[in-house]
């Protein structure tokens, strides 16, 4: 093979994950609220789904230990981290790590936190939860939304962290 062909692949997880790295997305940080505390993980598999109604989806690892205490709150917001976001990122990564520790927020509409730091954040409800494998695809109907009217997004390709430069 030469210049820019690709071999063909089996569909295994290190071939899937090799692959499906080269499409970079942005980093967001998925929170609610669950029995007064807020929680939180992050999360590259977002996206928007309907402008009417207003719906956006995230996928969430059936392994999660916070995705069960997110499921129950049944309200969520999207933070979408700005390029400077990577250690945040990290640290909502993390298992047992204190993940608010330092970290400023508000509540949303949806008492959800909005991150202080975030670029854009989108505060939702949930609308409907799907069996995807080892995952759960979670769509959610917005109830409000904002961003920054400066700032660039913190990227995520092949497994590592980028910048955006216009």
């Amino acid at each position: 093979m030469t210049g820019n062909a690709m071999a063909p692949l089996a569909p295994d997880s290190p071939s899937f994950r090799a692959v499906l790295g080269h499409f970079a997305t942005g980093v967001t940080i998925i929170t609610a609220m669950h029995d007064s505390e807020a929680v939180g993980l992050a999360a590259n598999s977002f996206s928007s789904v309907s402008l009417d109604p207003p719906l956006v989806l995230f996928c969430a690892a059936k392994s999660s230990s916070t995705w069960p205490r997110i499921q129950a709150a049944g309200k969520w917001c999207v933070n979408v981290l700005a390029e400077d976001g990577e250690e945040l990122c990290r640290t909502f990564a993390a298992k047992g790590a204190d993940r608010f520790a330092g970290t400023g927020w508000r509540a949303g509409t949806t008492g959800a936190p909005v991150l202080t730091d975030a670029l854009a954040y989108i505060d939702c409800e949930t609308e409907a939860e799907h069996d995807a494998g080892d995952h759960v695809i979670v769509v959610g109907r917005v109830v409000e939304l904002g961003h920054r009217t400066n700032g660039k997004p913190l990227l995520f390709y092949r497994g590592g962290y980028g910048r955006y430069d216009v």
